[in-house]
């Protein structure tokens, strides 16, 4: 079995993150990160959305190992190695999830860019190796399923509620959803720098 200071020495694990979604409610998480700092304001926001009981430190230079040791998610957003690499040894050792902003060589947790509209979310992962990449893609999917897309997924969801009333075969029932859904096409399309368009596909 591989010692757990090989995966913090390789950046990145050779075969990506696995996706996972977390039910939060009520469980404590941490994020580590000024008052000023954006990723830490939204990454607070974010938890608390989701009913999570949220710890803001909002010094880095005061965290204490207490401060997290009890906790089931930490987030740390400065760039302070010294820092990562202290929470990375006590997740290890208390078995907590940890995110390390942009210090994949630290965390094990890659945070994934949030799309939604209406009830629909969709997560992006780079997993770690572009975060650019991924807000780019969040932002272009975001512009795509707008207000009228939510529109359109409440209405679906008004007629399902109406079909369990009115229809009582559930074969019948998704029929109809999926006759509704006839027409809904999405489309998105990728434009790459020049560097890569030049460069020689891969053998």
């Amino acid at each position: 079995m591989a010692d757990a200071r090989d995966s913090v020495d390789d950046p990145l694990p050779p075969h990506g993150f696995y996706p996972v979604s977390l039910n939060l409610v009520g469980r404590k998480c941490v994020v580590i990160g000024e008052r000023t700092d954006r990723e830490a304001v939204e990454k607070v926001a974010a938890l608390r959305a989701v009913d999570a009981d949220v710890v803001w430190l909002d010094d880095p230079a005061a965290v204490r190992d207490a401060d997290v040791t009890d906790a089931f998610f930490v987030i740390s957003t400065p760039q302070d190695e010294a820092l990562s690499a202290r929470l990375r040894a006590l997740a290890d050792r208390h078995k907590f999830l940890f995110c390390a902003i942009d210090q994949p060589r630290y965390g094990f947790v890659a945070m994934q860019a949030i799309v939604e509209s209406g009830p629909v979310k969709i997560a992006i992962s780079t997993g770690g190796v572009a975060p650019r990449v991924g807000k780019i893609i969040k932002e272009a999917l975001q512009h795509v399923l707008d207000a009228k897309f939510a529109r359109f997924i409440e209405n679906l969801a008004s007629q399902k509620r109406r079909g369990r009333t009115t229809t009582p075969e559930r074969a019948d029932r998704r029929e109809a959803i999926l006759a509704a859904t006839e027409g809904f096409t999405l489309q998105i399309t990728a434009k790459y720098p020049d560097w890569f368009e030049e460069e020689p596909p891969s053998p």
